[in-house]
């Protein structure tokens, strides 16, 4: 077994034990990929300052998303396709996040459905929706959610349109692979992962398999699922979903402070500054780039989370310095995820706190609550324009 010091080390692992096209699936973005390259570089960018001779014991992490206690300011993400990573992902997943005391986020999209999330753990978790042209099912599976005890609905906002992922065209993403000479030959070489995917029942999506009418195998639902993504949706929809839902709505996708308004106009308890990963419209800002803005917008009026680019505690230490009440990981966990199943995710989550525990100490400080942009390098972070946006008021 390699060493394990940081995420990276958990990627190189999952690159070798991930049927290539699930693990490209995870490491990429849309068109050229400038987006998600930019989510890590302009938290790179960001410096720190070291702090010495003040008293750096008693550290304290725990904090509160949406009213819930949390060990640490972060969230599993939601990401499609987790039990394509390793058998079982989502569950596994989900008692990782259990076991360390943050939030996980289910996605919509996840190949372990919410009945089996919650059959699998006892903490309440997060359900993630798309909102599809069948507002019926739509309907039926938000009331699942409320059913399964989940505490909090995130309504992602960015994928009216499915941006374009070269890697995916180039390696024929589909669920379960092809068995094309080139998948056969990379599944060869990935035993760990086939024997896992033998041995479970949960090799579809999870959520739609048996609640979709018509469809009645695996080629029928992504057929149903590639034409169900709505265009139309508007924040006039998010009345019904608030209401038919009762409980704390998160709204994810959020990059301009005009968008953030309206999420709050709408109702959203807590937005997610978030552009899909990089995985949406190349060109646009990174997460931690737009963070200043929205925080200066609507931080005093809602919960403002960031998704996209934290690959350690400095970086989560960097988001809750500009603002951010929390953070989300996506990649990084399902890095873990792929390496070595729940105990790579429980890895992950290890290594992001300790991170950030010894970097909250060596900038001066011992409270997570205390963390503001007292400890960055003036002149290396964004922050929010002077003025409003052209057509909004100052």
């Amino acid at each position: 077994m390699p060493t394990i010091t940081c995420i990276d080390d958990l990627q190189r692992l999952a690159r070798r034990r991930v049927p290539r096209m699930f693990y490209d699936y995870v490491d990429s973005g849309a068109w050229t990929e400038s987006t998600y390259r930019a989510n890590g570089d302009d938290f790179a960018a960001i410096g720190l300052r070291q702090r010495v001779m003040v008293d750096m014991s008693d550290r304290r992490l725990a904090s509160e998303m949406l009213g819930e206690r949390v060990s640490l300011p972060l969230a599993l993400a939601p990401t499609g396709l987790t039990g394509m990573q390793h058998a079982d992902g989502e569950i596994l997943a989900a008692r990782a996040a259990e076991a360390f005391g943050v939030p996980f986020t289910l996605s919509t999209m996840s190949i372990c459905s919410i009945e089996d999330v919650a059959e699998h753990t006892s903490r309440p978790f997060w359900f993630q929706l798309y909102v599809m042209r069948d507002r019926d099912f739509i309907g039926r599976l938000i009331d699942r959610a409320k059913a399964a005890g989940c505490s909090a609905l995130v309504l992602t906002a960015d994928l009216q349109i499915l941006g374009q992922r070269h890697k995916d065209i180039i390696n024929g993403l589909t669920v379960p692979p092809r068995p094309t000479p080139r998948n056969l030959l990379d599944l060869a070489t990935k035993w760990r992962w086939c024997l896992g995917m033998a041995r479970t029942r949960r090799r579809t999506f999870g959520n739609l398999a048996g609640h979709v009418q018509d469809a009645t195998d695996l080629g029928e639902l992504a057929k149903w699922t590639a034409g169900q993504f709505d265009p139309s949706l508007s924040w006039d929809d998010v009345a019904w979903i608030k209401e038919r839902w009762g409980g704390k709505l998160v709204i994810k996708g959020i990059l301009e402070p005009e968008d953030a308004e309206q999420a709050v106009a709408a109702g959203a308890d807590a937005i997610v500054v978030s552009n899909h990963g990089g995985r949406q419209l190349d060109g646009a800002s990174s997460s931690i780039r737009a963070l200043p803005a929205i925080v200066a917008a609507v931080g005093s009026r809602c919960e403002v989370h960031l998704d996209g680019g934290i690959r350690s505690g400095q970086d989560l230490l960097k988001a809750l310095a500009l603002g951010a009440k929390g953070a989300y990981i996506g990649r990084a966990f399902l890095y873990g995820l792929g390496a070595l199943g729940q105990e790579g995710v429980e890895e992950c989550l290890r290594i992001i706190h300790k991170e950030l525990d010894t970097t909250l100490a060596l900038c001066g400080l011992r409270d997570i609550h205390d963390v503001d942009t007292r400890i960055l390098r003036p002149g290396s972070y964004p922050q929010p324009p002077r003025t409003a946006p052209r057509g909004e008021r100052p």
